[in-house]
């Protein structure tokens, strides 16, 4: 796993701030733009504004803190592989936790479709639950979590929707942190590696 290491030195004494992935914009299409962010300790920005609805998917264990408009506060803390919905938004974000912490920001560009997609009857959260569960899903995307362990092999199956995947630990596609956009697809997986493997998968609709 290739890491970049960011440190501070404090009073002459050494910090380890974060094992870090480099950050900035790694997919950006018709569909979606995809930023992985650092969030570092209590340096809250601008008031800035999201015009599209967001997936995000937190890297890290942390605590964030918005503050709206019109003073609103509110404060959300998650876990390394959280993912959450946040909706376009006026406000000023600010790292409340101890330490540094990366996330996956996912920006919606499609708007929902007038109809539901048609999906797959070998869709594979019908044939396979064992490796694929529902997060969430709402009128722009379906957020699937998928985790398959030690040398396990899933059913074929079909992704309808293009999809974008982010990968939580290193396997076999990509490394940790890494994100993949895919269009739809008939397959098999398989797990080949003695550990377990974690990705999130966010259909587009």
């Amino acid at each position: 796993m290739k890491h970049i290491l960011i440190f501070l030195v404090v009073g002459g004494s050494t910090v380890l701030l974060a094992d870090e992935i480099p950050a900035g914009v790694k997919i950006d299409n018709e569909k979606v733009k995809v930023t992985v962010a650092t969030e570092q300790v209590h340096r809250p920005g601008p008031q800035h504004e999201h015009v599209l609805n967001r997936v995000m998917v937190y890297l890290g264990d942390g605590e964030l803190t918005y503050t709206n408009a019109n003073g609103k506060v509110d404060k959300i803390r998650f876990k390394k592989g959280d993912v959450g919905w946040a909706p376009a938004a006026k406000h000023v974000s600010e790292n409340t936790s101890d330490h540094v912490y990366q996330m996956v920001e996912v920006d919606i560009k499609t708007k929902a479709p007038s109809t539901p997609p048609k999906l797959s009857s070998i869709d594979p959260l019908k044939v396979d639950p064992k490796h694929y569960k529902l997060e969430f899903e709402n009128d722009q995307v379906r957020v699937v979590r998928v985790r398959f362990g030690p040398k396990e092999k899933g059913v074929e199956h079909e992704h309808s929707l293009d999809h974008l995947v982010v990968y939580l630990n290193d396997q076999g596609r990509g490394k940790f942190g890494e994100v993949r956009f895919d269009p739809p697809m008939k397959h098999t997986e398989e797990n080949a590696l003695d550990q377990a493997v974690e990705r999130i998968a966010i259909d587009i609709k």
